[in-house]
Order: C-alpha cells, then sequence, then structure tokens
C-alpha cells in the first residue's frame, strides 16, 4: 500500500476564496465600496450601542418623572442637572410661582403650566434621536451600494473573460465571488441598521409619551395646588 502523500501548496493559479482574500483580489473600485460599507457598519454599531445606554437612561427618568408626578413633594431641581425630571420642574416651578393671572381661568391656567413642562420634556427626549437618521441611510443605500460593487465587480469579470477567452468555472467564479461579496457586506450594513433604527425609534416614541404623560400629570397636581391654598405647604418647592 502506498504511503499517504501530503497535499501539494496551492499553486499561483489558485484563489483565495476567504473574505480576506476576496478582498485582496477585488478591483480597487470593489474595494472602496467594501471599506465604504464597514465604515457604515461600524458607526452603525456605535450608534446603536451608545442608544442603547441612552434608552435606558431615559426609562430611568421616565419612571423617575412619574413617581415625582405621583408624590407628595415637589423638589427644586438642581441648577445643572439634565434629565427630564429637572427640565420639567425648571419649566413648571416658575410658572407654578407666578400663579394664575387676573385674566386667566383656571383650565387656562393648567394649559399653560402643562404646555411649559410638555416642551421642556419634549425637548430633553429629543436630543437622544441624532443618529437614528444615519441608521436609517444606512439601511436603505448600503444594499444598492453593495450591489453597486456586485455589478462592477461582474462586469470586470466578465471583461476579464472575454480577454483570455477561457469560460472554466475556475476562471470565473473568484470574480463573481469577488463582487458578490460586495453584496454581502451591504447586507450586513443594511439589516442590523434598519432593525436598529425600528427599535430605537418605537421605543423613543413610547418613552416620549410616557414622560409627556408624567409631565401633564405633575402639571395638573401643580395647578391644584394654586388652588388649594391649604395644600400650598405640602406641595411648595423644597428649600
Amino acid at each position: 500500500m502506498d504511503p499517504i502523500q501530503p497535499v501539494p501548496p496551492p499553486g499561483p493559479g489558485v484563489h483565495d476564496l476567504s473574505p480576506w482574500g476576496l478582498f485582496l483580489m477585488a478591483d480597487p473600485i470593489v474595494k472602496g465600496v467594501m471599506l465604504l460599507l464597514l465604515l457604515a457598519s461600524i458607526a452603525c454599531w456605535a450608534i446603536i450601542i451608545e442608544k442603547w445606554g441612552t434608552l435606558r437612561r431615559l426609562r430611568r427618568e421616565a419612571r423617575a418623572l412619574a413617581a415625582l408626578a405621583a408624590g407628595a413633594r415637589v423638589p427644586d431641581a438642581p441648577p445643572g442637572r439634565a434629565d427630564l425630571p429637572a427640565a420639567a420642574l425648571r419649566a413648571g416651578i416658575p410658572e407654578w410661582r407666578h400663579g394664575q393671572g387676573a385674566n386667566e381661568t383656571d383650565g387656562e391656567y393648567r394649559a399653560r403650566l402643562e404646555a411649559a413642562m410638555r416642551k421642556a420634556v419634549a425637548q430633553e427626549v429629543r436630543r437622544a434621536e441624532p443618529g437614528l437618521s444615519f441608521l436609517a441611510t444606512t439601511g436603505a443605500v448600503a444594499p444598492f451600494l453593495g450591489l453597486f460593487g456586485t455589478v462592477w465587480g461582474i462586469m470586470r469579470s466578465f471583461i476579464g473573460i472575454a480577454a483570455s477567452n477561457d469560460t472554466s468555472l475556475a476562471v470565473v467564479a473568484p470574480g463573481i465571488a469577488e463582487a458578490l461579496f460586495a453584496t454581502a457586506i451591504g447586507l450586513a450594513a443594511a439589516i442590523p441598521a434598519v432593525i436598529a433604527y425600528n427599535r430605537i425609534a418605537a421605543s423613543l416614541g413610547t418613552l416620549r409619551g410616557e414622560a409627556l404623560s408624567a409631565a401633564s400629570d405633575l402639571a395638573a397636581r401643580l395647578a391644584r395646588s394654586a388652588a388649594l391654598p391649604e395644600a400650598r405647604p405640602q406641595l411648595r418647592p423644597a428649600e
């Protein structure tokens, strides 16, 4: 029995079909498309991680604002703090201390308090939105950018086939594989971006609704305390 012969090393005609090898073999334009998609994917993941932490913080602040609206005391907002309860108090407490105007009904007074507090809360939630447009743009454009790289790579492969007059699979496959790799990278960048955009946008919408509802409840408490002088000592901001 003949001994097992070692496998000879790949010769110069053997193509490296690993992802790195496909990148190295690609046309310069296709390489540029791949690098652009890779950078977009890294930026998307950075935004996703940052928004995940921001959503956790906003959920805590929305719960704190709801607890504040249901509590028995309204503390002063620390001047240097930037969160939902502090924003609502900074907007509402001056209006509450100013009191109801002579030509203002109870409903108008409450509406003024509520509008000021809801506006401040909405502005604070809106600070979490930057970056979402990049996710949406990447999700919409990345597949087409990868498709452009694929079309360009296949076109170049057909030109090479025509020049060599060789249509064997060994000649055709590497060029088509490196071209299709660009589409794969485009999809890998677009799919997480689309999923993350939809989830983050939906979560922000829910948090905005909860925070605005809590701000309305707090404004209603402040308006009632202004209408009931005997209740003011319990609801007056703490010194």
